[in-house]
């Protein structure tokens, strides 16, 4: 079973005999058709395409961020309608570095469902390698996902408080308030430590060896972080990224906090911080 990762080389032995099921997750936020789009023009062979505004992204359920995340029922039910099946393995990718992906890992995580992998390099990576594609949707059968909701992974918004370890995953300029080009306000999260999600990629865009995330996460927090870490960044996306680094790194899953800056921004009551502090 791949729990966090899997390379092109692991994807293709199994790929082979069909015994996986994959899902292009690729999405530009500036752009939000163009990830299908791409998708209809090439895809891992047998991939179905889960949009992250569509599919993982619902009506305000437990969060009022930009991308809210879906009920239990409709998440099995998005889940359903792609093909998944319990007891298989499945195979999550774009190519953002994993940044969509790995929402779509947590979403299943979320679910009890452990084997689900992002693939490592993405669809870059399966091009380098010289796999084949195919191109076109691909029509799936619906299946009966289920799941059972892990409600202790997940923070809401008025369970937060100000002795969490909290850390953000947006980039440096919007963390500090230099910049805000998508949420009402600027700055981040009182309290909070900023982890740039880009952060946990090398410069051909894989995932760093284990040992070097746990440093990296020692340098950010001071410490390592633990099962009640509470991640957030924009709107519940990147900060899954920043989850499924700490987990692969080997150390105790921690909390998403899904509404994110989107949310927390958008009540005027609460305090915005500006600055690396």
């Amino acid at each position: 079973m791949y729990s966090t990762l899997i390379t092109v080389a692991e994807l293709t032995t199994i790929l082979e005999p069909k015994s996986v099921s994959v899902i292009d997750c690729r999405f530009d936020l500036a752009e939000p058709s163009a990830g299908r789009k791409a998708y209809q023009v090439a895809h891992i062979p047998s991939a179905v395409y889960a949009d992250l505004a569509q599919d993982l992204s619902g009506p305000p359920n437990t969060d009022y961020g930009r991308h809210p995340l879906p009920s239990p029922q409709r998440i099995i039910a998005t889940f359903s309608r792609l093909g998944l099946k319990n007891a298989v393995q499945v195979v999550l990718y774009d190519d953002s570095g994993g940044m969509f992906a790995a929402r779509a890992w947590w979403m299943l995580r979320y679910l009890g469902h452990r084997a689900a992998a992002v693939l490592d390099g993405g669809w870059p990576a399966w091009q380098h390698a010289g796999k084949p594609s195919e191109a076109s949707d691909r029509q799936v059968r619906t299946t009966e996902f289920h799941g059972a909701t892990r409600r202790d992974r997940l923070l809401t918004l008025d369970e937060l408080d100000s002795t969490q370890d909290l850390v953000d995953a947006r980039e440096p300029r919007r963390f500090r308030g230099e910049l805000e080009p998508l949420d009402p306000r600027a700055g981040h999260i009182p309290g909070a430590k900023n982890h740039f999600f880009q952060g946990n990629l090398d410069d051909r865009g894989f995932f760093h060896q284990p040992r070097a995330l746990q440093q990296a996460f020692m340098t950010t927090l001071g410490k390592l972080p633990g099962s009640e870490t509470v991640h957030y960044c924009g709107s519940g996306v990147s900060a899954c990224h920043n989850i499924l680094a700490q987990v692969h790194a080997g150390l105790d899953e921690p909390r998403l906090y899904c509404g994110s800056w989107s949310e927390w921004s958008a009540d005027e009551s609460r305090p915005a911080a500006q600055g690396d502090g």
